[in-house]
């Protein structure tokens, strides 16, 4: 057992956590508390530490302060969904105390587990008891405790994991609604993972920790130079023209690391930026220099080359410069997150400049978000995330964004729509933020779909397959018939004062059976305005408007 963690060590934590998360997602996702079928706690939870790995690839030395602050920013730039987003302040708490360090023992990784904590807690306007935020808030505060008994490494991680495990079980008892559905906390379960990988790759059972991911080293390298900050103004600052890149694959046998080493050694003596990673299976190569001829030669002692690029970037400045014009920018503009070619073109309609496909089971990222804001021509952009799990990750947005953002914290696709319908591009930011925070208060929003397990949970007992309908936080109408459960839930919905009902149907849906399904209600609401239009949204059969 070993008393020290050194940073090399530590990359291959943060892999073997990503990669035991990745290999769990669809168990965690498992422990959502409804039984519908985009529970996507992994998910989020998985991107958010492929975005890690991916920020580590870019790292070409084994300091520990770099690799931390790699995990860091990659946590940030990732992070999506509430599990992802408090994964994120989790890391970034945990990796600020790293940064001035050259390893780590047991009392430091517990002060880092602690200051993860207190990040994360100050990351959530109301923190709620019996989640995450528990599960790391207990197990750092016994972290704290363990590490003045033990300098093991080993054993002090396993104690630690226990301690959260132990918490983890009690989450039922801290959330009702976790007893109801006979699950412990997602979230909490996630973390818990990716700290059961890390301990592994210490026990030496982390196994393979090729993630999979699609071409990780080829994406890490594109968004190192997508977030290049280049002189136009100035051609002569470019000291090397070519931006070389390529794979070595089919690595000759004779072939070893220290010639991996000795390639990256040429390359760093021949230009620059000069990204050289892999194994004896794959190297990824990137570098600037006036002499792509000899990187090429050189790698090609290794083995074969595939994927070659060689761009030539002072032709490439020649034409930014030109267009290097100062923006023109509008006072507002407006981003909304969306699933589905109708909704989509709904919003579009309503003069949102930018539309984000995604939703449950597919959250965008913060970086996602921060770079659909800056694609739109405008000093302030209004932000509407339509899903609950969504806006943490867009409240985030704004440290990754040159745009000023303003979140609207929609939580469904009828409050989005209803919060575009208010925007008047003639008036003032703070007016329209008023409107549309005013005019969201007045929709009530439905959704349904089926239960993918058998469950008992809102005074409903469901089998798998049940049609069953929800507001915005409980599960509100079940049958096995679809325009039963679709009448009960606007049912539900329609209170005295409702004027307006309004169906988006899904993918799944035919257009001639909403049509007669909006007929049955409008028959049952002849007082009420009833329409209906194509969302063709995935999983849920019919969105629900009502106002």
């Amino acid at each position: 057992m070993g008393k020290i963690i050194t940073g090399a060590t530590f990359r291959k934590m943060v892999l073997s956590g990503a990669n035991y998360l990745e290999n769990n997602k669809e168990y965690v996702n498992s422990l959502n508390v409804f039984p519908v079928p985009d529970g996507d706690t992994g998910t989020n939870m998985s991107m958010t530490m492929r975005s890690c790995v991916k920020e580590i690839n870019m790292i070409t030395t084994n300091n520990l302060e770099d690799i931390a602050d790699a995990v860091s920013k990659g946590a940030l730039k990732g992070a999506r969904g509430n599990s992802g987003v408090i994964l994120s302040q989790i890391l970034k708490g945990f990796s600020s105390v790293l940064v001035t360090e050259k390893e780590i023992n047991t009392k430091l990784f517990a002060k880092a587990l602690k200051e993860g904590a207190e990040v994360a807690y100050k990351a959530v306007s109301k923190p709620k008891e019996g989640t995450i935020l528990t599960v790391i808030r207990v197990m750092s505060d016994e972290a704290l405790k363990i590490a003045k008994k033990t300098t093991e490494i080993e054993d002090f991680l396993k104690q630690t994991i226990d301690a959260g495990e132990e918490i983890l079980k009690m989450t039922p008892e801290m959330l009702p609604v976790l007893k109801k559905a006979g699950v412990v906390d997602a979230g909490g379960r996630g973390l818990l993972v990716v700290l059961t990988g890390f301990y592994k790759l210490l026990t030496g059972e982390e196994g393979d920790l090729d993630l999979n991911f699609e071409d990780t080293t080829s994406a890490a390298a594109d968004a190192s130079m997508e977030n290049a900050t280049v002189n136009y103004n100035d051609l002569a600052d470019i000291e090397f023209a070519y931006c070389t890149e390529f794979f070595v694959i089919n690595i000759n046998k004779k072939t070893t690391e220290a010639d991996i080493d000795k390639l990256r050694e040429t390359l760093m003596s021949i230009g620059d930026s000069v990204i050289c990673i892999g194994d004896l299976n794959l190297v990824k190569v990137h570098v600037h220099t006036n002499q792509p001829g000899v990187a090429l030669s050189n790698a090609l002692k290794l083995g074969e080359l595939n994927g070659v690029k060689i761009e030539n970037m002072l032709e490439q400045n020649r034409a930014l410069k030109i267009k290097n014009e100062p923006e023109q920018l509008k006072p507002i503009g407006v981003v909304s997150v969306c699933a589905g070619e109708g909704l989509s073109t709904l919003f579009k309609d309503l003069n949102v400049d930018y539309v984000i496909e995604g939703g449950q089971t597919m959250n965008p990222s913060a970086e996602d978000i921060a770079k659909a804001c800056d694609k739109v021509a405008a000093e302030t952009v209004f932000v509407l995330p339509n899903n609950k799990n969504i806006v943490l990750a867009a409240e985030l947005a704004n440290d990754l964004s040159k745009r000023n953002i303003i979140v609207i914290p929609t939580h469904s696709i009828p409050q989005g729509i209803t919060a575009a319908i208010n925007i008047d591009p003639e008036a003032s930011v703070d007016d329209n933020k008023a409107n549309m925070l005013a005019a969201i208060q007045t929709v009530k929003s439905g959704s349904v779909t089926y239960a993918v397990r058998a469950t008992s949970i809102d005074g409903f007992k469901l089998k798998e397959g049940d049609f069953i309908g929800l507001d915005e936080k409980h599960i509100i109408a079940k049958n096995d018939n679809l325009d039963a459960v679709t009448l009960s839930t606007v049912e539900k919905l329609v209170s005295e004062g409702s004027s307006t009902i309004t169906l988006f149907f899904g993918a799944d849906v035919k257009e001639e059976d909403a049509t007669a399904t909006t007929e049955k209600i409008a028959e049952k609401y002849p007082e009420m305005e009833v329409t209906f239009h194509q969302g063709g949204q995935p999983l849920y059969y019919y969105l629900i408007s009502v106002e």
